[in-house]
């Protein structure tokens, strides 16, 4: 496992490949997260050569990309963007960054449970087998607080286990993106982390929950650094990924609000990374 930033995650604003690069060396990060656009274009117009070289100087590898599909609205959109997506996956995957992944919401006001599963699965599908073309996984992200659940008509997928029921349908290539905070407040258990299989796991989040407020009262995006309260045995969590045999990025989301106070990019880089390091 290595550590991997994901610079809009902490509020460090970059503009190029470049930019996540040094933001990623400031921190200390192994790992970057990155723009297949971009990634594609500089393919074209450098070529692979220059870019995996940019990578190896830096001493950073290319962790992993959101998913470049709007599968959740409008069904032309949808159709538009699994059109561009080999070219994107093939720019992705020449570099060496196989990984992507995506988040679902935990339930909807107007499709029940089967059709909302039947709705995910057909849209998942299709990008699964595109991304298995180049070798690439998709990583899957339930949203486990009870207060996200409860905004909605109809619940939805909310833990490790449905999902990957859902992710096998889907295909061979699909698993979880598993964040801490999201295991911690859907009631998962180090158990079910080490029953999993390492390739179950496509990408790692990894946070804090503020102290004093239980389980199923926390709210999504009021969290903390990793390790910072020590509500999230974040120590019980790595153990359980490293005795599986995860060996891929983990990637601090803490949406901390502290982090607004730091009066630059390079301050709030240290003090996340310092934090990873604690926990890596």
């Amino acid at each position: 496992m290595y550590s991997c930033l994901s610079p809009g995650a902490i509020g460090v604003k970059v503009a190029s490949l470049e930019d996540s690069l040094n933001a990623a060396q400031i921190g200390g990060f192994g790992g970057v997260e990155i723009s297949p656009a971009e990634i594609a274009e500089r393919v074209k117009r450098d070529g692979v050569t220059s870019i995996v070289e940019m990578f190896e100087k830096s001493g950073v590898k290319p962790g992993g990309f959101g998913l470049p599909v709007d599968w959740r609205g409008d069904e032309a959109k949808w159709r538009q963007d699994l059109e561009r997506l080999p070219e994107l996956a093939e720019a992705a995957a020449s570099i060496g960054c196989t990984r992507t992944f995506t988040w679902i919401l935990p339930g909807s006001d107007s499709l029940e449970y089967e059709e909302n599963r039947s709705f995910h699965i057909a849209r998942f599908t299709p990008v699964a087998r595109i991304l298995q073309e180049f070798d690439c996984s998709l990583g899957l992200e339930f949203i486990g607080p009870k207060t996200s659940l409860d905004h909605f008509r109809f619940p939805f997928i909310h833990t490790s286990d449905s999902m990957l029921n859902m992710a096998a349908e889907i295909g061979d290539n699909v698993g979880l993106l598993l964040d801490c905070w999201h295991w911690y407040t859907s009631h998962g258990t180090i158990q079910e982390i080490e029953q999993l299989r390492a390739e179950q796991v496509v990408y790692v989040h990894v946070n804090d929950a503020p102290a004093g407020i239980p389980v199923d009262e926390q709210l999504d995006n009021v969290r903390a650094l990793p390790a910072q309260t020590g509500v999230i045995p974040i120590d019980g969590f790595m153990t359980a990924l490293r005795s599986i045999g995860y060996n891929g990025p983990v990637t601090p989301e803490p949406f901390a609000s502290e982090l607004q106070n730091y009066s630059s990019d390079a301050e709030r880089l240290t003090v996340v990374g310092s934090a990873m390091k604690k926990i890596m």
